[in-house]
């Protein structure tokens, strides 16, 4: 009888040793290095990737997207059900979940922040959930969303950074006299449910973010997620400076590698070189307005003029020349990989030819000068705009690049005082409607800002929000990608994956084809 003991107690050691062999490593810190410095950690009231990627690791949404970005799954609701005529969707929220300080989290939270995310004064994203009439709470774990009309997009909507739960009576009581004063100083020290919450924070060169002591979420070995102590993310602007950090141990991790270095940096016996799969594309945005801030005429007001600068541009040559072939051509305002993606051909297929001819139909063949603002310090931003100003000087054009930081370049562009501006974007959600809300719909920023406003596209894009058909829709779609590229308010560069690197002992870090920076698996291996 001892023997048989003695066997299953070694049988039982056994097991726990392969168990806590498997376990990921806990506790540590993970430094990585960012390209730019967050600006205004509020969900809601934001439209930057520079915030959207902090928020999501420092507040929870009901739903989340997948890992790969192609579906919904529970997050601090357990269950939801759509009712049969799709007028309403109710959700069961998880038991026991917290915020970072303790409180808990409840269904007044849920009510508050959705009617907060949902206010049309609120925001660029409230139109994601404008389909909600109003929201009834049951008991303590219960919400329903009674809805205007079917909405094929509110799920996905729930499941992106707009819409995460935050603590109403931490908010109400941050100081200041309106809901704006509010806002800035609860983002100073946002409390949310995420996995993280903000440490310090010192503008410009680092951000801490701790783990959350109380998130819902277990690990492989049962104990709460996440694996690390902090991540802590140092600002360093210019690519090489992150390379070399990077390479010499000093930071863990760098995003926006320079698709010049992949090659390289895969090379490298030290470091996971990854290219994550992404909804990323890049693109210059035009200002099509007759007339620039500074009150000069503008030839990008002319839609022929923005064909012919489309067309001058040579795809192929460019995307070897600046991601090395890491990327493919745009063929819609849109990635390949979102849903109801339209794009039979690559978008302006190089035609030198063409383009001259549209100039000369704009009576601009004599050529004429714009000007570009670049981020300072970004290789492919420079990469890109030296490469077209050589390409568009075939045509007279004469290309004159602004440098300038995250911050002036978002003020500029917020304020529509630019001519031109690179810009890249992923999507947020599993669905088509919040690109082209931005890129094309011009109640929501007017059209990226860039002053293009084409009635057809509101019409439909208004009908798209509420049309349950999935053929129709997909047709809704396929005629608003026709306008958009025909109008050509970008000019259409490629699409591409994100790059990041990686030294070998991190593990699990995932940047989700929406762009995610996930941190919740992600561990140090001794």
């Amino acid at each position: 009888m001892k023997f048989a003991y003695r066997i299953l107690a070694v049988l039982l050691f056994a097991l726990v040793s392969i168990t806590t062999a498997d376990a990921a490593n806990r506790g540590g810190t993970l430094t990585f290095a960012r390209n730019a410095d967050s600006l205004f950690l509020d969900p809601v009231l934001n439209q930057r990737n520079v915030d959207i990627w902090i928020l999501t690791n420092l507040y929870d949404t009901l739903l989340q997207p997948s890992v790969d970005g192609k579906s919904i799954e529970p997050g601090l609701a357990s269950e939801y059900k759509t009712s049969d005529d799709g007028l309403s969707l109710t959700l069961k929220l998880r038991s026991g979940v917290k915020f970072a300080d303790g409180s808990p989290l409840t269904v007044d939270d849920v009510k508050w922040s959705l009617d907060r995310a949902r206010n049309p004064k609120n925001g660029t994203w409230n139109f994601l959930l404008e389909s909600i009439e109003s929201i009834a709470v049951e008991g303590t774990d219960t919400v329903t969303l009674r809805l205007k009309h079917p909405d094929p997009v509110i799920t996905a909507a729930l499941a992106i950074f707009n819409s995460a739960i935050m603590p109403k009576k931490l908010f109400e009581a941050a100081p200041g006299a309106t809901e704006e004063d509010k806002a800035k100083a609860f983002a100073e020290h946002p409390i949310g449910s995420g996995p993280f919450v903000l440490e310090r924070w010192e503008r410009g060169t680092e951000m801490v973010l701790k783990r959350n002591p109380n998130y819902w979420q277990a690990g492989d070995d049962g104990k709460p997620l996440p694996y690390l102590d902090e991540v802590k993310f140092e600002v360093i602007p210019d690519d090489a400076t992150r390379i070399l950090k990077l390479q010499a141990g000093e930071v863990d991790a760098a995003e926006f590698i320079p698709y010049a270095r992949v090659a390289e940096l895969k090379a490298d016996p030290a470091l996971n070189m990854e290219l994550f799969p992404s909804t990323k594309v890049t693109y210059l945005t035009l200002n099509i307005r007759p007339k620039l801030k500074n009150g000069s005429d503008n030839p990008l007001a002319d839609e022929k003029v923005r064909q012919a600068l489309n067309y001058a541009v040579d795809k192929t040559a460019f995307i070897k020349l600046v991601t090395f072939d890491v990327g493919s051509p745009m063929r819609s305002f849109m990635s390949s990989s979102t849903p109801l993606f339209h794009g039979p051909v690559p978008a302006y297929e190089f035609n030198l030819d063409k383009a001259k001819a549209l100039l000369k139909e704009a009576g601009r063949d004599g050529g004429f000068s714009v000007t570009a603002m670049a981020l300072a310090g970004s290789a492919d931003d420079s990469a890109t705009l030296s490469t077209i100003q050589q390409m568009w000087s075939a045509l007279g054009v004469t290309l004159t690049i602004e440098q300038a930081d995250n911050a002036t370049m978002v003020a500029r562009y917020n304020d529509a005082d630019f001519q031109i501006q690179t810009g890249y974007w992923t999507d947020d959600i599993i669905d088509p409607s919040e690109i082209t809300s931005y890129f094309a719909y011009y109640p929501t920023t007017e059209s990226q800002h860039s002053g293009y406003n084409d009635p057809t596209i509101q019409d439909l894009f208004t009908q798209s929000q509420k049309e349950a058909d999935k053929a129709r829709r997909a047709d809704l779609y396929k005629q608003i990608q026709e306008i958009y590229v025909k109008a050509a308010p970008i000019v259409f560069l490629y699409q591409s994956p994100l790059a990041v690197a990686l030294r070998k002992p991190v593990k699990d870090f995932v940047q989700i084809p929406l762009g995610n920076n996930v941190f919740l698996r992600a561990h140090i291996e001794p």
